[in-house]
């Protein structure tokens, strides 16, 4: 029986939220996936704009599943480190604010040795975001993608317990040459968002491409049968590939996973 709840980005169906929101009701989805950077960013929602917000969002029957924040750098990186941890701060006030409570993120590149000086910057910062998590009450969940499997699991070790969590990516860890079924059994414990995305490995890693979900190399049934082992009951966020075409295609891969589900 399929237990999951699905959660489509917001951006990805419209440029007005409203909109997105009346598709995702549609869609007959459960969430919506909000973006702090490109879309609803938190310097510029009001107090009485959250309340709006949250209207809409009873009026549709949606939650917000979790707030997305992507950053063109990591946090081991010291170039305007200061500036991105407070947005970052801001970000996860705004998923609290939204209901959401994660807000889900890529660490960037995290480093090989213990002993390189950013590998000590990287756990300062999150283990800094992590306390204000507990302040605010939002967690923060590290993308399994891009990041090594192994190396994301021992930078979770090295944090302290619960620091951070795991937002397993499963279209972006094919493009990067993972396998998603063992990333699940590696960091299962870790894992409490899933994007259900599809992806074609490219001939080196990291030069994929994204496709429709179910027409790619992604096992669906056997990434659903893990994260069953895994008790994992959480959201599967999904992302339309082709905008011009986001309802049909949502709609299809909400079929498609059901089914297999």
């Amino acid at each position: 029986m399929f237990t999951n709840r699905l959660s489509v980005s917001a951006s990805g169906l419209s440029r007005h939220f409203r909109d997105s929101l009346k598709i995702a009701h549609d869609l007959g989805v459960d969430g919506i996936e909000v973006d702090a950077r490109y879309g609803l960013s938190p310097d510029e929602v009001s107090r009485s704009g959250l309340r709006q917000i949250r209207k809409w969002l009873e009026d549709y029957g949606l939650r917000v599943s979790a707030v997305n924040f992507p950053t063109r750098r990591g946090y081991g990186d010291s170039d305007a480190l200061e500036a991105r941890v407070t947005a970052t701060k801001s970000a996860m006030q705004l998923a609290y604010d939204l209901g959401a409570r994660l807000l889900t993120l890529h660490v960037g590149e995290i480093p090989i040795s213990d002993d390189e000086p950013e590998w000590k910057l990287l756990l300062e910062v999150l283990a800094d975001l992590g306390a204000w998590g507990d302040r605010v009450g939002t967690t923060i969940a590290v993308e399994a993608g891009r990041a090594d499997p192994e190396d994301l699991l021992r930078l979770f070790t090295a944090l302290p317990q619960g620091a951070v969590s795991c937002d397993l990516s499963t279209g972006l860890l094919v493009v990067h040459r993972h396998d998603p079924v063992e990333a699940i059994q590696l960091l299962g414990q870790h894992v409490v968002y899933v994007h259900a995305t599809d992806a074609i490995a490219g001939p080196i890693a990291g030069r994929g491409r994204a496709v429709v979900l179910g027409t790619g190399q992604v096992d669906f049934p056997a990434v659903l049968g893990s994260l069953e082992e895994q008790a994992y009951h959480g959201w599967l966020s999904l992302e339309a590939v082709e905008p011009v075409a986001a309802r049909r295609e949502i709609e299809n891969v909400v079929g498609f996973l059901r089914s297999i589900g």
